[in-house]
């Protein structure tokens, strides 16, 4: 391991230094005549918030921008009023009511009120499973809506169901200008019209995002610039590149970058997300199927060697699927699988698997992915693990779980979720998303539907998160292997209001402000 290890580090060298966290200054005077050009790694195909690229949290900076939805969850998750004022439940969790924020326009002038709310869910009801999935999942949810009167919303529930707050604060809760609803509008043939603090003046898709501050905004405009522009730019390189030349004035940078980016007088700023380098596991294999093969792999990663040689100073090792700050994650769970090669061997043996295992590894093919990739077959190549890629472009990641399967493993950047519960599912629960083979044993599907069943606002429903990761981790019903930030750079002093905001894999970019002196 020691020359395993000794490369990894050879990669960091001068690049693992330790990034503050954000140092943003307190309400700076604004340059509202300013525009914010952000140069972002990642692109959107349509501005439909429930077309199914835009599932992925890592695509949605400029949808929130566009955007209200009915709750606003704030930088840590929690649900609070955003277009609804309140909402309230009744006894049993199988109904809700909404009251909802008056004197609202849309961007086209259109009045916000529950005949929109309404249009909205038969919208989404009516598109099935062409919606993606937080769309889809979150309608699949409701037996009937209903208007009462022009300011409130009811809602039936198909069961008792505590995480519609968490839901409807994503792609689902997301309003649309009813105008906009027509015909078979969807994708590409939508007309992004919302309620947001921005409104779209156009759009090239995968190239750029141009968006107008809309003056009429009901949660006010003071501070804002006047216009975000928002390009897609792949290459690390080029994006830093173009804060270099001034073409950019906010760029998303890769974390190998940070010294350089520092050294060229730039402030680097770096947001912890729930976000992290997480494997997926395919738990109905022969071999993946074994707990203790799983558990194999959990003691065979060095997860602290990955970290220290491919976070370059922003990653932490991490058996878990949640920030530090999420009330979700639980210390103890990191002391569970210390790097240990005997015991991983030792774990092989008792599984059946004396001489070592053969798994396959959906890889995804873009450098970033191949590299760790390949560190983490060395490794677990030490104890017995031979790992066999299966490379495949990005967009087939849906090929590991849609039948048939593909794959015994992959690993990717999981976004995180504003509810924890919706992580424990999407990862390790019967249906999830990524959970390729369902549960690892019916005791996480029973946890999760009982924390399904409770009210967010009950102190109990965290006792039972925390027993669902006790399980998930146990089980190693996922391998945890390090966290992610987004790590932003702009010229020092100008940027400010770009917090971390831990319900998304991205942050809100419709908060920065450009400062008074800058452009």
């Amino acid at each position: 391991m020691k020359t395993l290890k000794s490369l990894l580090m050879g990669g960091c060298a001068a690049l693992c230094l330790s990034v503050a966290g954000p140092a943003i200054a307190a309400d700076p005077p604004s340059n509202m005549k300013a525009t914010l050009i952000y140069y972002d790694a990642v692109s959107n195909q349509t501005l439909d918030p429930r077309e199914p690229q835009n599932n992925s949290s890592f695509a949605q900076g400029p949808i929130m921008a566009i955007f209200d939805s009915l709750v606003y969850l704030d930088p840590k998750g929690q649900p609070s009023p955003g277009l609804a004022e309140s909402w309230t439940y009744n006894a049993d969790l199988t109904e809700m009511t909404f009251k909802l924020r008056p004197n609202v326009l849309f961007h086209d002038g259109t009045k916000f009120n529950a005949a929109a709310v309404i249009h909205n869910f038969a919208y989404i009801t009516q598109l099935g499973t062409r919606a993606g999935a937080a769309s889809a999942e979150t309608m699949n949810q409701i037996a009937s809506f209903e208007a009462r009167g022009d300011d409130v919303v009811h809602l039936k529930l198909k069961q008792p169901n505590g995480q519609m707050p968490f839901l409807l604060g994503g792609q689902a809760g997301m309003m649309v200008s009813p105008a906009a609803l027509t015909g078979d509008a969807f994708g590409a043939t939508l007309k992004p019209i919302g309620t947001g603090p921005f409104k779209v003046r156009s759009f090239e898709s995968t190239v750029r995002t141009v968006m107008d501050r809309f003056d009429g905004y009901w949660g006010g405009a003071a501070g804002r610039p006047a216009t975000i522009e928002h390009t897609f730019i792949p290459d690390g390189r080029a994006r830093l590149n173009a804060l270099r030349s001034g073409q950019a004035n906010l760029a998303l940078i890769d974390p190998r970058q940070i010294a350089e980016a520092k050294g060229a007088g730039f402030a680097v700023q770096a947001n912890e997300k729930d976000s992290t380098w997480d494997i997926y596991v395919n738990t109905k294999r022969e071999t993946t199927g074994n707990q203790k093969v799983r558990q194999a792999f959990m003691h065979a990663i060095d997860r602290a060697a990955v970290s220290d040689a491919l976070g370059f100073g922003v990653s932490k090792p991490t058996a878990q699927l949640f920030s530090s700050n999420s009330p979700a994650y639980l210390p103890e769970l990191e002391k569970r699988y210390p790097f240990d090669q005997a015991k991983a061997k030792a774990l092989l043996k008792e599984a059946g698997y004396p001489n070592g295992v053969d798994v396959t590894w959906l890889l995804l093919n873009t450098t970033e992915y191949k590299q760790l990739g390949e560190a983490l077959q060395a490794m677990l190549g030490e104890v017995g693990i031979r790992i066999k890629f299966d490379v495949v472009d990005i967009a087939q990641f849906v090929q590991f779980r849609r039948p048939p399967t593909r794959g015994d493993i992959m690993m990717a950047r999981w976004g995180g979720r504003s509810d924890p519960l919706q992580s424990f599912w999407e990862v390790t629960g019967t249906g999830g998303s990524v959970a390729a083979g369902g549960a690892a044993v019916p005791e996480i599907d029973t946890l999760i539907e009982k924390a399904r069943r409770m009210d967010p606002a009950d102190p109990k429903r965290l006792a039972v998160v925390h027993d669902l990761a006790r399980l998930t981790t146990e089980q190693a019903s996922h391998f945890g292997i390090m966290t992610r930030s987004n790590v932003y750079a702009y010229k020092t002093g100008c940027i400010s209001g770009i917090p971390p905001y831990l319900p998304t894999g991205n942050d809100r970019i419709n908060d920065v402000r450009i400062a008074a002196n800058c452009k």
